[in-house]
């Protein structure tokens, strides 16, 4: 079975995924990681999002600051029922934006983004 968020980030431009630290699924766009998930079951899971959004996500039960990365704007979700699809779908692809306009010109043009 195809897990959705797993293909939401595989579908967006510049894409690359690998397994790192033995059981997380990291998608990068230019080498920069944007979202985590733990497997098989891809939960909790872990992305980069605006500052504004992370002070006001992680006010909410199952969100929290994620460990390691909260310095630079990362949270954890515990579970994919913690927040509506349609926002973690969102909160996806804006935080593959967010990674993605910090990249070098010649960077951001060569994966067409």
């Amino acid at each position: 079975m195809k897990d959705p968020l797993f293909e939401l980030c595989r579908s967006l431009p510049g894409v690359t995924e690998d397994v790192k630290w033995g059981d997380n699924l990291v998608f990068s766009v230019g080498r920069k990681m944007f979202a985590v998930f733990n497997v098989p079951a891809g939960e909790p899971f872990s992305f980069k999002a605006d500052p504004a959004v992370v002070s006001m996500l992680t006010q909410q039960p199952g969100v929290r600051p994620a460990p390691y990365l909260a310095k630079h704007s990362w949270i954890a979700v515990d579970s994919r029922e913690t927040l509506p699809r349609e926002m973690v779908e969102d909160l996806l692809e804006e935080a593959h934006g967010i990674v993605a306009a910090r990249l070098p010109r010649r960077v951001r043009d060569g994966l067409g983004l």
